[in-house]
């Protein structure tokens, strides 16, 4: 039987005890305490009481709720798709590139970063405002009506959210694509695969590990979203995120918001638990 050597093990822990940390100090911590204000009471102005209380998390069963789940779930699902449809032929060209026109174009996608995310959420608030030359130009081309709005809808946050999220897809696809060998693309064309077919069958699942994390940085983070519904959606778009926000900033019902969270969190982290423990069973 191989059995590890003492320097070895310790060496590893060293190396990983202040990731460790930092994610015990700035991600369990904070989830453990989410967790426990969720069973605590709320003070009639506002804020955490003392004691124990199941209202928090009986108030989960809101008929509203189904709904809103719904919605931050295809709003989320169909922004992350975008992402990804739109990132994989980026990725692919930007493999393809030579390094000095790579390294351009990657500084083009990541120079949006430069800039504050809130302003750049409010220009596209003035660009699809009712009074905006893109609305006045739909209306001159006879696309969009005299009373539609470009504003307070689900398509203007889930065009606002691809714009975010686009280069968190892009990246991790593109360092996928950079490692993939192309020349099995040009054995599946002589195979007689056109270019699509290469593109899909060969190409696709030679970076799945690439995809996988790319859906995971845009739609996990979807699912909190809320400055985006907040500033280009409306009374029929918001999202978990704003109930969340809402219950915390203006209602001051902080354990009605820590059980949101929670159940977000559990929302989230359900499935990959479950994914994982099938993928040891296995």
């Amino acid at each position: 039987m191989k059995t590890e050597k003492p320097g070895k093990s310790k060496g590893e822990w060293s190396a990983t005890l202040p990731s460790l940390l930092w994610l015990v100090v700035f991600v369990l911590v904070p989830l453990l305490v989410i967790f426990v204000i969720a069973f605590r009471p709320t003070l009639p102005e506002g804020g955490v009481g003392e004691g124990w209380s199941l209202e928090a998390v009986r108030s989960l069963a809101d008929p509203a709720y189904p709904l809103l789940l719904w919605r931050t779930l295809w709003i989320s699902a169909l922004t992350t798709a975008l992402c990804l449809g739109l990132g994989l032929p980026v990725a692919f060209c930007l493999a393809r590139l030579s390094p000095r026109w790579r390294g351009l174009v990657l500084l083009l996608i990541v120079v949006p970063f430069w800039t504050n995310f809130v302003i750049r959420v409010f220009a596209w608030q003035q660009l699809l405002h009712a009074e905006g030359w893109v609305a006045k130009t739909l209306r001159a081309l006879h696309l969009l009506g005299e009373n539609d709005r470009l504003l307070g809808n689900s398509g203007a946050v889930v065009v606002v959210s691809v714009y975010t999220f686009l280069p968190f897809a892009i990246l991790p696809l593109f360092a996928a694509a950079e490692k993939f060998d192309f020349g099995l693309l040009d054995a599946a064309r002589d195979l007689g695969a056109g270019a699509f077919r290469a593109f899909r069958s060969v190409f696709i699942p030679g970076i799945r590990q690439g995809l996988i994390t790319a859906f995971l940085v845009v739609f996990i983070p979807m699912l909190g979203s809320y400055v985006v519904p907040d500033m280009v959606g409306g009374a029929d778009s918001g999202m978990i995120g704003n109930r969340i926000a809402q219950r915390n900033f203006n209602d001051r019902n902080l354990p009605a918001a820590a059980a949101l969270s929670g159940a977000l969190t559990l929302l989230v982290l359900g499935p990959m638990l479950i994914r994982r423990k099938r993928r040891e069973s296995a």
